[in-house]
C-alpha cells in the first residue's frame, strides 16, 4: 500500500492528518520558526541547509519564512528570498541558479479537490512547481501548482501565475500573462 506521503509527493489524493505527515510539518514549522528567531545570519543559512531538500552553497533566506515541510524544496546556486516568503511544499517546488524572490512570494502546490464532497472529507492534493534559472518573482506575487517557469523570467509584483510560461518573459496580472518578450 501506498503510504500517504509517497501519494502527496506524487500529486494524487492523499490525508493530510496521517500521522506522519503531522509530525513531519510539525517539523518543517518548528523548524522554520528557529530559522526565524536565529540570531545571524549564518546560523539562519546553516538552518535552511537543513531544512530545505537541496540547496547551492550560495543561498540567502530572509526571515520570516513558513513552509510546509521544508524537505520538499530544491534551490539552486546564488538563490535570494526577500522578507515574508511562504512555501506550502507538499509537491516538489524546484528552482534554478540565480533566482530571486521579492518579499511576501507565495510559492504554493497545494490544492483542494473542486467538487464539495471531496473537499469535504479532508482528501488534499498537490502539484509541482518548477522555476527556472535567471527568474525574478517580485513582491506579492503567487505561483500556484502545476506551473512550470522557463529560464529568464521576470513575475510582475502582484502577478498570480496560473499557467506555465516559456523562457525570456516578462507575466504580470491576475491571471498573469505576457506582457513582454526579453530579447
Amino acid at each position: 500500500m501506498i503510504s500517504n506521503k509517497n501519494k502527496m509527493i506524487a500529486g494524487e489524493l492523499y490525508d493530510p492528518i496521517d500521522p506522519q505527515l503531522l509530525e513531519e510539518r510539525k517539523r518543517g514549522h518548528d523548524t522554520a520558526e528557529r530559522f526565524n528567531r536565529a540570531d545571524s545570519d549564518d546560523e539562519r543559512k546553516g538552518i535552511i541547509k537543513t531544512l530545505f531538500g537541496s540547496t547551492g552553497q550560495n543561498i540567502t533566506v530572509e526571515p520570516a519564512l513558513r513552509v510546509d515541510y521544508g524537505y520538499n524544496i530544491h534551490v539552486g546556486e546564488n538563490f535570494y528570498a526577500n522578507f515574508n516568503c511562504v512555501f506550502l511544499d507538499v509537491c516538489p517546488i524546484t528552482i534554478g541558479d540565480n533566482a530571486m524572490l521579492g518579499p511576501g512570494v507565495s510559492i504554493v502546490t497545494a490544492e483542494h479537490p473542486l467538487p464539495s464532497e471531496e473537499r469535504n472529507s479532508g482528501m488534499e492534493f498537490g502539484r509541482a512547481i518548477t522555476i527556472g534559472d535567471n527568474c525574478w518573482v517580485g513582491t506579492h506575487a503567487t505561483i500556484v501548482g502545476g506551473v512550470t517557469l522557463g529560464n529568464n523570467c521576470v513575475v510582475a509584483a502582484g502577478a498570480v501565475v496560473t499557467e506555465s510560461f516559456s523562457d525570456n518573459v516578462v507575466i504580470g496580472g491576475v491571471p498573469a500573462r505576457i506582457i513582454k518578450r526579453i530579447e
